[in-house]
């Protein structure tokens, strides 16, 4: 070996010399070729985030408008989305850092207003570009008082969209009302509204002051009177063309919400005691008492009512809709919305907060019988059929909580065939018989993007033991069917605790709706890994307690009992003891498992520690798996072992006391951390320090200036035994002729293992067992964690999946030749030849630029010019949150693109890379990125959102009856900052 690395030394410096330089010999590039490469990569290559798909994180305002048949989010990061037609989706983000607080779409127009906690309004449009319209915003705007007033003059609590599209009526916390003309912004101080104009009546004269305008209701009947509601319990009438007060209510409790009723001459107003009032407009001035006043949940304290309202309908009774007022000792912790219709009460029982609801009525112009009630909550969106009996939910084509349950991992499934796919559709729809069959209700703009090119699978595991399959081929995450694991074991659940089941006559009547659940009944149910072989129909679900279940799609039900083999990684060795979670306890007795994906073994590893990595082999019928312990292989068709091997090192005591046993202590980690600093030290010190001074002087003055020195990790570093990644593949192991059935597997410890795996004829494959032979050992340098494995065939591209060539997807590998093995490391890239293991080429990245590799896939890009150019690429994803594309097999960096913030872990932990060179990361708890790389393949949303027929009327009083008030908001909210408009050039004028 030493003979061989100055021969290199020797031959890399003569061939320096004869050029005429010292050093390493320069490399010259041909001009032309570059160009052409590079002309090349922007064909192949392109970076797009394109769609988010999930729920917003912390939703804080809702809006709905009925002409657009639009539904706007805003949340408190700033963001506002909306949403049509499934594929229908817009998404604007506000330059100041600041929570969305209201969301008012301009009634009949393609504008919406926001107000933010920083007291700024902003004005939005959809404005259509080539075809396709975007969100703009256009204006801001903030309220101005008088000079020397104090911040309450100005800061907004209510918002009024008036009918007219042209006024904003802007209540604030001082009591006042400012008007302002929209689009531009322009306050109208004549029509100011002041606490002294509103005239309060000497029975209110001596109490409290007014304090915030609370709310601010249009007359359906005449646009020209707006009642202004103020928190204490007063209510004004005031007429906008006369400006004065017609009418005076002088409610005594402390006011949540105001409803004017549709027929113009009736209003309800609830309160902070549970209660709410029914008022009319008589003219009759004051009004010192409410016609009726109601306390629907009983005379013992309740919690406020925060926002009412009553729909008719054109035969029968009203719907009367409202939020809170529950018993506050009993249940002041339910989050609930009761509906009343007849002799029909439910209290609708969810498990978030609500932050905001709306009624959707069907008909031209909105004016018919309510047809569904949407309902926004802090982890979810809940949308009630009214007219089915039973008033079943709709099954939601977007904003699912893919949070329902924690994720855990997730994996990317692409170009699913026909037939599994109509098998897992089937399956799914058996699950969602309890939803409304109607269509879904809100279906503003035109979907323009194409229908996707290949059915693709979204797959996330959850804390609570469930995989659910996700439609991932367009924009709409759709949900598919969901598996359970927690039925094969024992778990704390009682199979009879429905909470959705009610005792009769239980008062409140609640009923749960939603599926978020943030509690998991066993932490040890958690999924780690999922692999799905998309040709055979088998899944592979490993878990939290080292357990790996083995699935295959069945159109029936069936009752059957899982067979369980129990693997020892620590093979019998002395001195160890397990000190994490026991293992889940298996269902001895058959189990009726529905039809779908069901489970037939069990392989539970002891110790039963988390599950690292997994790899099925459906052609083979093995799976593969690992765990901090070591890995092994399992043979699912005769339920055998194949394979197992430890890989701990007897110094890792954290490996052995288990995630969920306890915290490893400071004193420790700083104990370890300062004697690795003193073997350091001593190594280097002990023998002739002269010589050890010099060698390291001289290793410095070999790196190359670019590059910065990379410590070696120690043997006794947490974890070193930790399986992270395994890898099958059929190539040369022994020698160049005769390829077999392989394992590959990589350690925390930058150890890689081979083993040979000898598979008997298909005709005594039940009979013979599979053998398994170690044949090869490597040990990177500085004990880097291999990230991932990759064998190349003959031809410098990646192995087939298995069952790929059998059906015809796939050219058969290239055996003549030798194949290439590459290394992934968090470190760098190495590649090896087979089957003598010796190195060819590297590729440096954390010497370079300090990088680690965290995530690692192979992908084909298509060209984007010619339809059949493609090549095979890894992408890699580092710590520092980029995304490298390197070419396959000559590892030369294409090009790189900052993807994930670097803080962001959960987003790094759970990204997912497939194929075609798209991925998703989580960028919130409930929300995937959806991110593309190639230039042919891309997924985003493509609309158009046209405005609705009937455009502003010219005189606000043209405005004959109130449709539905566009984006009506409830809770308390606070508002704004400076004004400015924006991008009104030519080339953006709205073409509809």
């Amino acid at each position: 070996v030493v003979g061989v690395g100055v021969y290199k030394c020797v031959r890399e410096r003569g061939q320096c010399e004869a050029l005429g330089r010292p050093g390493r010999m320069k490399r010259f590039r041909r001009h032309g070729h570059d160009s052409q490469r590079d002309r090349l990569k922007q064909e192949l290559f392109q970076f797009n985030k394109t769609v988010e798909h999930g729920f917003p994180h912390q939703p804080s305002a809702l809006g709905f408008s009925p002409s657009l048949e639009l539904l706007a989010i805003g949340t408190r990061s700033g963001a506002i989305k909306l949403y049509g037609a499934p594929g229908v989706e817009f998404m604007g983000l506000h330059d100041e850092n600041a929570a969305v607080m209201q969301v008012h779409f301009l009634p009949h127009q393609v504008e919406l207003v926001t107000l933010l906690d920083d007291n700024s309004l902003h004005m939005w449009t959809l404005r259509a570009h080539k075809g396709v319209s975007e969100l703009l915003e256009i204006g801001r705007f903030t309220l101005s008082g008088p000079p020397g007033a104090i911040p309450s003059v100005t800061r907004v609590t209510a918002v009024l969209a008036h009918s007219s599209g042209e006024l904003l009526l802007l209540g604030t916390e001082g009591g006042h009302v400012f008007v302002v003309e929209v689009p531009g912004f322009r306050e109208l101080e004549e029509n100011n509204i002041s606490v002294e104009d509103v005239q309060i009546p000497e029975e209110y004269v001596g109490r409290r002051n007014l304090e915030c305008v609370e709310a601010l209701q249009e007359n359906p009947l005449n646009p020209r009177q707006v009642l202004i509601g103020y928190s204490r319990g007063l209510m004004v009438l005031w007429d906008l063309d006369r400006r004065c007060a017609i009418q005076h209510f002088l409610g005594m409790q402390q006011l949540e919400s105001v409803w004017w009723m549709e027929d113009g001459g009736n209003i309800l107003s609830s309160h902070s005691d549970g209660s709410y009032c029914h008022w009319t407009v008589t003219g009759e001035d004051p009004q010192t008492e409410p016609d009726k006043q109601e306390t629907p949940y009983g005379s013992f304290p309740c919690k406020a009512i925060s926002k009412i309202l009553q729909v008719s309908t054109r035969q029968g009774p009203p719907f009367l809709i409202f939020n809170g007022g529950m018993p506050r000792a009993s249940y002041g912790d339910r989050h609930c919305i009761s509906v009343v219709h007849s002799k029909a009460h439910v209290a609708l029982d969810f498990t978030s907060r609500i932050i905001d609801f709306f009624v959707i009525r069907e008909g031209e112009h909105h004016k018919g019988d309510p047809s569904a009630l949407m309902v926004l909550a802090e982890e979810e969106l809940v949308v009630v059929d009214l007219q089915n009996e039973g008033w079943p939910v709709f099954h939601t084509p977007y904003l699912v909580p893919l949070h329902c349950s924690a994720i855990t991992c997730s994996h990317h499934v692409s170009a699913i065939p026909l037939k599994l796919w109509e098998r897992v559709q089937a399956a799914g729809k058996l699950q969602n018989t309890h939803y409304s069959r109607r269509p879904w209700p809100i279906n503003g703009g035109q979907n323009l993007a194409p229908d996707p090119p290949q059915r693709d699978l979204l797959l996330t595991g959850h804390e609570d033991g469930t995989v659910r399959f996700w439609d991932a081929s367009g924009v709409c995450l759709y949900p598919m069917y969901k598996l359970s694991t927690a039925a094969v074991f024992h778990t704390d659940t009682d199979p009879n605790d429905n909470m959705n089941q009610n005792t009769e006559g239980e008062w409140p009547p609640f009923r749960k709706v939603g599926c978020f659940d943030p509690y998991s009944d066993d932490p040890r149910l958690g999924i780690q890994k999922i692999h799905l072989c998309k040709y055979s129909g088998y899944l592979a679900v490993a878990g939290t307690a080292g357990q790996i279940l083995m699935l295959e799609m069945n159109d029936e039900l069936a009752c059957q009992t899982v067979e369980s083999t129990v693997v020892d990684l620590l093979q019998g060795q002395e001195g160890f003891r397990w000190k994490g979670q026991a293992r889940l306890d298996l269902r001895q007795e058959p189990v009726n498992f529905p039809p779908g994906f069901q489970p037939f073994t069990l392989v539970q590893c002891q110790p039963p520690a988390v599950v690292t990595a997994i790899a099925l082999h459906s052609e083979w019928k093995l799976v593969a798996f690992g765990t901090s312990h070591g890995f092994g292989v399992y043979d699912y068709q005769q339920k055998s072992n194949v394979l197992v091997k430890c890989t701990l090192n007897p110094s890792d005591q954290v490996a052995l006391e288990g995630p969920l046993s306890r915290v490893k202590s400071i004193k420790k980690s700083l104990r370890q951390s300062f004697r690795r600093i003193r073997r350091s030290r001593v190594s280097m010190h002990k023998h002739h320090p002269n010589n050890a001074a010099k060698a390291e002087a001289l290793h410095e003055m070999e790196l190359a200036p670019v590059q910065r020195k990379i410590e070696a990790r120690s043997a006794d570093d947490s974890f070193t035994g930790l399986v992270r990644t395994l890898y099958f593949a059929d190539t040369f192991l022994n020698d160049s002729y005769h390829n077999t059935p392989a394992l590959w597997a990589g350690t925390n410890g930058g150890a890689i293992f081979a083993y040979m795996l000898r598979l008997p004829p298909v005709e005594r494959r039940m009979d013979d067992q599979v053998m398994a032979y170690p044949v090869k050992e490597i040990q990177l340098m500085h004990r880097a964690p291999v990230v991932g494995l990759v064998v190349l065939d003959g031809r410098g591209a990646p192995l087939p999946e298995p069952l790929e060539v059998a059906h015809d997807l796939s050219r058969s590998p290239e055996m003549q030749g030798y194949h290439q093995l590459l290394v992934i490391s968090e470190e760098q890239l190495k590649l090896f030849t087979l089957p003598k293991v010796s190195s060819k080429a590297k590729l440096k990245l954390t010497a370079v630029d300090g990088s680690r590799v965290r995530r690692v896939g192979v992908a084909w890009f298509g060209s984007s010019r010619v339809e059949d150019y493609a090549e095979s690429g890894l992408v890699v994803l580092t710590n520092q949150g980029d995304l490298h594309v390197i070419s396959l097999p000559s590892i030369k960096m294409q090009v790189h693109y900052p993807c994930i913030r670097k803080e962001d872990v959960s987003g790094d932990r759970l990204l997912c890379l497939h194929q075609t060179g798209q991925g998703f990361y989580l960028i919130s708890p409930s929300e995937f990125e959806r991110f593309s790389l190639s230039a042919r393949w891309v997924v985003e949303p493509r609309c158009l959102v046209e405005a609705p027929s009937q455009s502003r009327p010219t005189s606000p009083s043209s405005q004959p009856y109130r449709d539905q008030l566009d984006g009506a908001s409830t809770q308390h909210r606070q508002v704004m900052e400076h004004a400015l408009l924006n991008d009104e050039s030519d080339d953006w004028l709205p073409t509809v």
